[in-house]
């Protein structure tokens, strides 16, 4: 999975084009969007630098975010 942190992704009409986007990339891909936390989560995607790209090319700049365990089995 590619978690992308998406800071200027501020409303549903960011999100719809973040998604195509990515889906520009990668049809068959998994996105999932966290509006409130910016974060763009894409599952099936094998190319993460191309997805980067798309969404950068859409005018959304884009980080990757670490994702770790919540711990909650431990």
């Amino acid at each position: 999975m590619i978690n992308l942190k998406v800071s200027d992704m501020t409303c549903g009409h960011c999100a719809s084009t973040v998604e195509k986007a990515v889906k520009s990339v990668d049809p068959q891909a998994r996105v999932t969007i966290d509006l409130a936390a910016s974060i763009v989560s894409v599952e099936g995607a094998s190319d993460e630098s191309a997805i980067s790209a798309a969404i950068s090319k859409a005018g959304y700049g884009n980080e990757k975010v670490a994702t770790s365990c919540c711990g909650s089995c431990h």
